[in-house]
């Protein structure tokens, strides 16, 4: 079960390149597993490990406090690429909560989005401005659906109706229908 998303308060970690597609974010060879847990270690492996597997001191994904910063700005055209539901799993793992972009990918959004990680796509303008500080804060108020940062007025965005409200009553679709099961076997006994 996902925990519950209403409000987040974070610095980001901002990651500028466009076109990060779902291999970087979590390589084919850790596609063998179903389980969610772990996977963190293998987000964008590729990026934190030499060819030995050694972690990059240098690498900025090896020093980040995701305690801290629990909201990934990334580029433009974030998480392409092929549908991996272990992309959302292993930034989930690793202490992301939200990412924000210009444009995510829509498989990987709803992958995101069932899995309790909340995809904010934004306009240019805002997410220049995320870029340009890295480690700023936000406020994510999914409630009222909207992002702030800094002293600025918030800024709204807009989620999938269902996968809101599954985010804010902590509950993945499955959990959903089951919170229903008495009405459904109600439902069910009577007589046709």
């Amino acid at each position: 079960m996902p925990e519950r998303f209403t409000t987040l308060a974070s610095s980001t970690f901002v990651l500028p390149q466009a076109n990060i597609d779902t291999d970087q974010i979590i390589p084919a060879r850790f596609l063998t597993t179903t389980s969610q847990k772990g996977l963190g270690a293998a987000a964008f492996y590729d990026w934190r490990y030499d060819a030995q597997g050694d972690l990059l001191p240098d690498a900025p994904l090896n020093t980040v406090d995701t305690t801290e910063h629990r909201v990934l700005v990334a580029g433009d055209n974030f998480a392409c690429g092929s549908s991996r539901e272990h992309a959302p799993w292993a930034l989930l793992d690793f202490g992301f909560r939200a990412v924000i972009s210009t444009s995510i990918a829509d498989i990987f959004a709803s992958n995101a989005l069932k899995n309790g990680l909340l995809p904010i796509s934004v306009d240019p303008e805002t997410h220049a401005r995320l870029l340009a500080e890295p480690g700023g804060r936000v406020i994510i108020d999914l409630e009222r659906s909207e992002l702030s940062i800094g002293n600025e007025p918030p800024i709204s965005f807009k989620t999938e109706p269902f996968a809101r409200r599954c985010l804010l009553d902590g509950v993945d679709t499955l959990g959903w229908l089951l919170e229903r099961l008495p009405a459904i076997e109600d439902f069910e006994s009577r007589p046709a």
